[in-house]
């Protein structure tokens, strides 16, 4: 009888090692190991496991991507680069309840009735609960096909048979292999059922979506290969506090990244946001100190976003430092150049930095409105209501130059904004802008100087 082998490998980030380790050498986490069977030799030599290809010259390969499908939602479509790939996998992760589930019928939905038969896997909730969502969103067509199921080889059989155009696994963490012994959720388990699911879909041509947990860090649970595995990482963001949600392409080996879609939750489903700068800058206040909107961009779209600080004396030993939708890290960076470059003692002072609606800012064009925001709050001083600031702001307390600027002030003059505050390096690209006033800055002291 021939021994099976087994490791234990981490729930985290899919480490293997053959003896059980208290700590993670990898991702540094606790009590993370379990054994799990080691695939054989016989089970990696499958036929629906290889692709069966011949080496030929790069330059006889076809480069042509093949026509896009549009889903019907322009959010979606634009996150994704222009649509759906063929043969592509897609892995979507967010928060539970977050509209996951939701979206992802809204969007089989308007396939189906373009007269595409698409498939919705689902291994977490029942055929009557899946129809209860359909009905409150409207998500009812005739090609929409709905099947229960956790097992691996019956769900690609089942594809096999009913040949759709696109495929939906919800969740991904749900399905399991009779080949592993191992507990659905496993790292094994995932790993062996997503990519199984991937050469099927390369293989067919069928795009597929997989749904995944995320863990309480933020992070999709399960190994870390999963996310390069799959051609394209979408995060779902937001919270229960706020009406928005908004996607985040992470990767994508069709189009750019960091490119988000802004939708609003409603009680029929997910709505799309046409216009995300007014949308986050709707219930802005008029004439409030430490208030001021900076253009950021996403991907390929600017979206102007609302920066608010506040800055009070404080009556602890050591000041609070909050920052919700910036790094924390700069937030306190920026603090340190604006007490010793500037003269503004803020080391006696709660600081507190949000971002308007929730949306998170991780660029450092946005520095300037940060270093705004606190000297409006902290000066008591409104900055005007039609102003936007944009640059990266040194340690020496200069301002540098930001990239696709122009894109930035033509967004802002949309929006109504008539006075920009910029890098003097940038100026070069803000020569033909007539309908903005222009103030070009070095230095965070000519920054006050221009606000104040």
């Amino acid at each position: 009888m021939k021994k099976v082998k087994t490791g234990f490998f981490c729930q985290h980030c899919g480490y293997m090692s053959p003896k059980w380790l208290g700590k993670c050498p990898s991702c540094s986490g606790w009590n993370c190991f379990a054994e799990e069977l080691i695939a054989s030799d016989e089970q990696g030599s499958r036929a629906e496991m290889q692709f069966g290809g011949e080496p030929m010259p790069i330059d006889e390969i076809p480069a042509q991507e093949g026509e896009r499908t549009l889903t019907g939602i322009a959010e979606i479509d634009r996150v994704l680069g222009g649509g759906i790939v063929a043969g592509s996998a897609v892995l979507i992760g967010g928060e539970p309840g977050i509209g996951k589930s939701t979206l992802m019928l809204q969007v089989m939905k308007n396939l189906a009735q373009n007269g595409r038969k698409v498939l919705y896997v689902s291994g977490e909730e029942s055929a009557s609960q899946i129809k209860l969502r359909a009905n409150r969103i409207g998500a009812e067509a005739r090609d929409l096909l709905v099947l229960v199921e956790v097992s691996l080889e019956k769900i690609l059989e089942q594809i096999k048979k009913v040949e759709p155009a696109i495929v939906v696994i919800d969740s991904i963490q749900t399905v399991y292999s009779g080949d592993l012994m191992s507990a659905p959720g496993s790292v094994g388990q995932v790993r062996e059922a997503s990519s199984r699911l991937i050469l099927s879909a390369k293989k067919n041509g069928i795009p597929v979506f997989l749904v995944g947990h995320v863990t309480k860090d933020g992070s999709i649970a399960g190994p870390k290969v999963l996310e390069h595995m799959v051609d394209t990482v979408l995060y779902f963001e937001g919270d229960s506090g706020h009406a928005y949600r908004i996607i985040r392409s992470i990767k994508n080996r069709f189009g750019p990244t960091n490119e988000i879609g802004v939708f609003e939750m409603q009680d029929r489903g997910l709505k799309e946001v046409a216009n995300p700068s007014a949308f986050f800058l709707a219930e802005r206040p008029q004439n409030a100190a430490g208030s001021v909107v900076v253009p950021s961009l996403e991907g390929t779209r600017p979206i102007l976003v609302e920066i608010q600080a506040l800055a009070s004396v404080s009556n602890l030993g050591m000041p609070r430092r909050t920052a919700i939708g910036v790094d924390h890290n700069r937030v306190s960076l920026l603090v340190a150049v604006l007490d010793k470059i500037c003269g503004l003692h803020l080391g006696g002072s709660d600081i507190f930095i949000n971002v308007a609606g929730g949306v998170r800012v991780e660029e450092p064009a946005v520095d300037l409105g940060i270093v705004a925001a606190m000297a409006s709050s902290f000066l008591d001083r409104p900055v005007d209501a039609r102003t936007i600031v944009l640059g990266e702001v040194g340690l020496a307390g200069e301002v540098r130059a930001v990239s696709q600027v122009e894109t930035r002030v033509k967004e802002a003059a949309r929006l109504g904004f008539n006075r920009c505050i910029v890098p003097k390096s940038n100026m070069p690209s803000l020569a033909k802008m007539a309908k903005v006033e222009i103030f070009s800055i070095n230095s965070l002291a000519e920054l006050l100087e221009n606000l104040f």
